[in-house]
């Protein structure tokens, strides 16, 4: 076991959040210090911004204190708090973009959407190189791309490995549904890159 990252379960979860509610603020630190680093992961995966990766991050779990009496158990509660840092992300993404518009700046630096390198060949001459770098940056901008739902999805599903019936707790809705919205954003991912893998 590594040293500031207490390991603990489902039912210590709900344990802490009980202890939480009744005010113990330690407890609500230990949820803290378990998915901190899973949070703000999965924050900078839709914002591309290390700080405000960890901005967002803070307001998540901000929120989740406020929202504790909210929490009933029906799922895990990395699944609410997941649910939670999705949405503030997605909240954060709509004030960037409105912020642009109002500016008239729009993303120069094509260094948007969700990294997914694993997908990517690694292959040594400079022309597999080349092209590996730009299936790279087509993945990100499709996924960049896709409408909030179907992003969520499959970020949820590629990038942080979770099972369908944890993204269908997460996003509150049927499992069907969790597939029907990864098979879309793969298709989608698909037809941006047919073009350059012909």
């Amino acid at each position: 076991m590594r040293l500031g990252r207490p390991a603990v379960g489902a039912d210590d979860d709900r344990r802490l959040v009980e202890r939480a509610r009744g005010g113990d603020k330690t407890a609500f630190d230990l949820l803290v210090l378990k998915y901190q680093h899973r949070v703000v992961k999965l924050a900078n995966r839709y914002l591309r911004d290390p700080q405000e990766a960890l901005d967002v991050a803070q307001e998540a779990f901000l929120r989740a204190y406020r929202s504790l009496g909210g929490f009933r158990g029906d799922s895990a509660f990395y699944s609410w708090l997941y649910r939670i840092t999705i949405n503030t992300a997605h909240n954060h993404l709509a004030a960037r973009r409105a912020r642009r518009e109002e500016t008239g700046t729009g993303e120069a630096d094509g260094n948007s959407g969700v990294p997914l390198e694993d997908r990517v060949p690694d292959l040594n001459t400079p022309e597999a190189m080349l092209l590996s770098d730009e299936i790279r940056r087509t993945i990100e901008r499709a996924v960049e791309e896709l409408p909030d739902d179907l992003r969520t999805a499959v970020v949820l599903r590629e990038v942080e490995g979770l099972s369908y019936e944890e993204i269908a707790r997460i996003m509150d809705c049927p499992i069907g549904t969790v597939r029907s919205r990864i098979f879309r954003a793969r298709e989608a991912i698909n037809a941006r890159l047919e073009p350059l893998l012909r």
